[in-house]
């Protein structure tokens, strides 16, 4: 009798045991979640609070903080805002913010857009462009620097005095070029597009055509 209650002492104090290892587990696996954390999110969350938004996205999607007043909030988006860029890991597809001076971006190395005051050289953004290049302040980049070109020049032109081309001896005759490329801001600024020298002629009588011509002229 005294051994039978000796066992029956043991089996209801390992029973004690099991049950408040069991309460103890499960208390640390609730520490462990926060304590509003939901599974039934909306707006591609895969678990949500109410205070943090989403914690976690469902897949494809990105996760990003977005700043509401003092606070962050995670939102789940199926590509990154504008000032950030996107980077798929195993566990979460992270939204990461661009450099300070870089308003777009493919990495965190490349800039795709500079902010106002900067421009875009090799995925840089420089203050001022290098040696060689120069600012485009349109399009915000460092551009190579353009230099005037001009066409080869024409024949000269007959030799003429106040239009006439007889009635003379000595008169002036032209040539001219056309410009093909204009210079850029720090470009080699474009040369005449017309030459006038002196010319000398055998001199011939107008006929008389001519003769009234020049006297209109």
């Amino acid at each position: 009798m005294h051994l039978r209650l000796i066992s029956c002492f043991f089996i209801i104090l390992n029973f004690l045991e099991y049950i408040g290892s069991q309460n103890a587990s499960r208390g640390r696996r609730q520490r462990r979640m926060h304590p509003n954390v939901s599974q039934g999110c909306q707006g591609g969350c895969a678990t949500c609070s109410d205070y943090n938004g989403c914690l976690s996205c469902k897949p494809k999607l990105f996760f990003v903080l977005e700043r509401i007043g003092m606070k962050q909030i995670g939102v789940c988006l199926s590509s990154c805002p504008s000032g950030y860029y996107g980077t798929r890991y195993p566990d979460i597809n992270k939204c990461t913010k661009c450099k300070a001076d870089c308003d777009t971006c493919f990495n965190k190395n490349f800039c795709t857009k500079c902010k106002s005051g900067f421009y875009l050289h090799l995925g840089k953004c420089l203050d001022n462009c290098p040696e060689g290049l120069e600012a485009n302040n349109h399009t915000m980049e460092c551009v190579s620097i353009v230099h005037c070109e001009a066409s080869e020049w024409s024949p000269w032109s007959p030799c003429t005095k106040k239009g006439k081309t007889c009635g003379f001896k000595r008169g002036t005759e032209t040539r001219v070029r056309e410009i093909i490329q204009h210079p850029s801001a720090k470009g080699n600024l474009c040369p005449p597009t017309s030459e006038t020298r002196k010319c000398t002629v055998q001199r011939k009588k107008c006929q008389k055509g001519e003769r009234d011509s020049g006297k209109d002229q």
